[in-house]
């Protein structure tokens, strides 16, 4: 039997900021000089990313005038960890809504009172009861729902959250799976000089997806099969990729050698998962790489032997959204879908996505295109690939 992923629903907080408002913020935030004020601005005009969302209006003003930020030239006393979760609390469910409604939009033979498993995922935010019970509650979800939290797994988590879904509908095929991936990332600007804590943040935003999987197609239209998970750790990576809790919020550590462990681990990854299936890197045309970083995307290309096309849609996400964690990849497969045609049936999609550890995710997933009277002919292909 073989599981699709339906559909995706996405929402950003309304906050638009462009990338060169957020430096000069940054720049001020920290009270850099001249010399190193270029320097930060340089970083982030190499980024790849044109702007980013926040919950929070103040990455866009470098006059004061902040609403969460104290109105203090160098920002203190800074926000706790209580102050931070108080705000993710306060904006976690409507833009997990907002994404759900999306999501729901697009599949419209399911009802809220459908859904049989809810998964939740989140790195930047916890709080109970938590936003998998708001959820259900907003959302007229059934008070049975089957509930299930992902948390603290950073970028790869949406992969863990698939492959429950997928799980869960292996072993029932009545099941219907709504996953909601959402990051409050901009909350945790951590005012620190050092490289790692710079890198960090000139990359991430904030952004929810939701996703439904069930064990049938849409009628009309692309849904994609879940044909195959692959997971590599590279413990040389340990410290270079991690995410702690501290008194001021949450650390994010990224260092410059993480596109070279990507590098080095990515082609293990991608063999280890095509051993599982009739399936060649040179018979996939179709990429969903979670954008980790510009560099990090030019490394894989280099050493799988890819195009800058055939990453466009990781480039457009990053350009547009900037690294929104967990629910970056699922952004990177709606652009995917969007673009997807009858002339697409049955082509493989090859999909990425890293996280601290250093973990290392891959997912092979088929187009199934449907078009109403050819339905149960897409699934039967769909499932004898799987």
């Amino acid at each position: 039997m073989t599981t699709f992923l339906c559909a995706i629903g996405t929402a950003t907080p309304p906050h638009l900021i462009p990338q060169p408002q957020i430096a000069d913020f940054m720049a001020a935030a920290l009270q850099l000089d001249a010399p190193d004020t270029r320097k930060l601005q340089a970083l982030y005009r190499v980024s790849g990313i044109g702007q980013r969302y926040s919950v929070l209006p103040d990455y866009g003003r470098t006059n004061g005038d902040f609403t969460f930020f104290p109105n203090t030239p160098d920002l203190e006393p800074f926000p706790t960890v209580g102050q931070r979760m108080g705000v993710y609390r306060q904006h976690a469910l409507p833009l997990s809504v907002a994404a759900v409604e999306d999501c729901l939009r697009q599949v419209p033979e399911v009802e809220p009172r459908d859904i049989t498993h809810l998964i939740t995922v989140s790195c930047t935010g916890m709080y109970a009861p938590g936003l998998d019970i708001e959820l259900v509650t907003t959302l007229g979800l059934s008070t049975a729902v089957r509930r299930t939290c992902v948390n603290f797994m950073g970028c790869y988590a949406a992969f863990n959250a698939l492959k429950l879904a997928d799980a869960f509908c292996l072993a029932d095929p009545t099941a219907c799976v709504l996953i909601v991936c959402t990051e409050l990332c901009t909350i945790h600007f951590q005012k620190n000089n050092e490289e790692d804590h710079l890198v960090s943040n000139a990359l991430f935003g904030d952004g929810s997806a939701a996703a439904l999987v069930r064990s049938r197609p849409v009628a009309q239209g692309p849904s994609l099969a879940l044909a195959a998970f692959h997971c590599e750790i590279e413990p040389d990576g340990h410290k270079d990729m991690a995410w702690h809790i501290n008194d001021f919020g949450f650390e994010m550590t990224l260092s410059s050698y993480v596109p070279r462990m990507i590098q080095r681990g990515i082609r293990q990854l991608t063999d280890g998962l095509l051993a599982k299936l009739p399936v060649e890197l040179a018979d996939i045309r179709a990429f969903a790489i979670h954008p980790g970083g510009r560099k990090i995307l030019e490394t894989i290309e280099q050493e799988l032997g890819l195009t800058a096309h055939d990453n466009r849609f990781a480039y457009q996400v990053l350009r547009e959204y900037g690294n929104m964690s967990s629910a970056t990849v699922l952004f990177v497969l709606h652009e995917l879908l969007q673009s997807l045609t009858p002339d697409n049936n049955q082509d493989p999609v090859l999909s990425f996505a890293f996280g601290p550890g250093l973990t290392l995710e891959a997912m092979l997933l088929t187009v199934a295109y449907c078009q109403c009277a050819a339905v149960g002919s897409v699934v039967s292909s769909a499932a004898e690939q799987g």
